[in-house]
């Protein structure tokens, strides 16, 4: 029984809870009816790239078939600059209403992280997951006057001639420098890395014969290869390229456990209610399931993803834990 002092005290606490129930359900109830909205005005998409890269062409495809589900405009806004920090800050700090949305490399979650200590968000803190979106398998690209037709053409050529082979790559940090290293680490491979300030230029330099290696994603490269520009050794997915279907993968080069790829992905600030976050997976789930915007993905080396927002947060975990191996080890530090 409770005793007549305490009976005031119980019943302000059992007050408080109710009242904390009700507002509970008020605040779940509000967000269910804003989910059954969505989206009540036009939904933008921020882009940290400049335009044209394979972020910038899943988003705008993707931005078309979500206008359709939706029947409300889906734009595309490309925001570059700071390492992708102004595009990501822009979402992270914006507001969480499902409006707009975040459309990232896994780099910008799973490397730059780990590299940069001024990057002004924190992914688990300010961001949550919708899905990823696409993947491209990174490919390793040389010269045509490269003497090497295979992997262990090339690594043999790296160790018999130390140091006389650059490889490029985007930049400090990128995905193909930390492919670079992990092949480094993995066969012994002696070459000079050398970064560049994105794709182009590097991709440009390599088709002049200024740089012999890169490993970059497909889609990237696979005009050049095609016209025998560049000559493609292999790919790092567990799959060959669709593509480039000659091409074996780095597994099957020899090279047991070298797996790899860029993926991109959808994102909304942390603070976006439960269900909004559960509608906008739900829709760009669908939007990527269609099979004419797989198929104009497929066409440029693009494979749709859409495996939800459990899985993505699941990889990004995997993924940091084996980038930050490669790091350590190569005692990488941007700043």
């Amino acid at each position: 029984m409770i005793k007549s002092s305490h009976w005031g005290q119980y019943r302000s606490s059992m007050r408080a809870l109710r009242g904390l129930a009700l507002a509970t359900l008020g605040f779940l109830g509000v967000a269910t009816a804003h989910a059954q909205n969505f989206p009540s005005r036009p939904v933008t998409i921020i882009s940290p790239y400049q335009a044209g890269g394979t972020s910038d062409i899943i988003s705008r495809l993707l931005a078309q078939k979500l206008g359709d589900i939706w029947k409300q405009s889906v734009i595309v806004e490309n925001r570059p600059g700071a390492n992708g920090s102004v595009g990501v800050l822009a979402v992270a700090r914006g507001p969480a209403d499902g409006h707009t949305l975040l459309a990232v490399a896994s780099s910008a979650l799973t490397l730059n992280p780990l590299l940069y200590r001024s990057l002004g968000y924190d992914v688990g803190r300010d961001l949550a997951p919708i899905t990823r979106t696409g993947s491209v398998p990174n490919v390793v690209v040389v010269h045509p006057s490269v003497p090497a037709a295979t992997i262990a053409e090339l690594v043999a050529l790296t160790k018999a001639k130390p140091g006389s082979l650059n490889y490029a790559s985007q930049g400090n940090g990128s995905n193909g420098h930390l492919n670079g290293e992990m092949f480094r680490q993995m066969t012994g491979a002696d070459m000079v890395h050398v970064p560049y300030k994105g794709s182009a230029p590097a991709v440009a330099d390599l088709i002049g014969g200024h740089v012999q290696v890169m490993f970059d994603n497909l889609p990237s490269v696979l005009e050049q290869v095609r016209a025998g520009q560049l000559r493609a050794l292999a790919v790092t997915t567990a799959q060959r390229a669709g593509p480039l279907p000659a091409v074996p993968t780095m597994i099957e080069a020899g090279v047991a456990g070298f797996e790899t790829s860029a993926w991109f992905a959808l994102l909304v600030a942390k603070a976006t209610p439960e269900p909004l976050r559960a509608e906008i997976e739900r829709a760009v789930v669908q939007a990527l399931a269609d099979p004419e915007l797989r198929d104009k993905l497929a066409q440029v080396g693009i494979t749709a993803l859409g495996d939800g927002s459990t899985a993505m947060a699941q990889r990004i975990d995997a993924e940091t834990r084996t980038w930050r191996e490669v790091i350590q080890r190569a005692k990488i530090s941007i700043d």
